[in-house]
């Protein structure tokens, strides 16, 4: 339950705002062109997601300075329901997440700070729709990804990778 002084995580039209707050500061709010909302690195910076008005999700990276970056994964579906999903940033700027492929399975990447992408699968994740890798976090030291994934079976399983 929210308090008082809590800010509401959508508006009176039910649309949700980013929004970043840094001790005794006042909340500064902000939107992704398409709207979004995500988790805030410890220096500063914002990730999250938006859908676009197809349904197709996108990354975002909003630095301190307010300047957005989206960005896709390559080999992420262009449909409804498919494409980047942002999960987790790590203190040096990683962000990691999962992307659906135009087939509907999940697959795990992780975005250095210089923007570079690395996608992966946790061995024994399953290939078929509503099958794969999904990333849960990033440990906020090492980079390491932990996660879950189902297999070929619809059986879900935990994972850790260290890139």
């Amino acid at each position: 339950m929210r308090g008082p002084q809590e800010p509401h995580p959508a508006d009176a039209n039910n649309v949700s705002h980013g929004f970043v707050r840094e001790p005794w500061v006042a909340i500064t709010k902000f939107d992704v062109p398409g709207a979004g909302t995500g988790a805030v690195q410890p220096g500063g910076d914002v990730v999250g997601g938006y859908a676009d008005a197809n349904g197709v999700s996108h990354g975002f990276l909003r630095d301190t300075h307010g300047r957005f970056t989206d960005f896709d994964v390559p080999g992420a579906g262009t449909g409804s329901g498919q494409g980047t999903y942002v999960n987790s940033v790590a203190d040096n700027g990683a962000i990691s997440g999962n992307y659906f492929d135009g087939n509907g399975v999940s697959h795990g990447f992780a975005r250095s700070p210089n923007g570079r992408i690395t996608t992966f699968d946790a061995p024994g994740a399953g290939t078929g729709a509503g099958q794969g890798t999904a990333v849960l976090s990033s440990n906020i030291s090492s980079g390491a990804v932990a996660g879950s994934y189902i297999d070929g079976n619809n059986v879900q399983h935990g994972f850790l990778w260290i890139p």
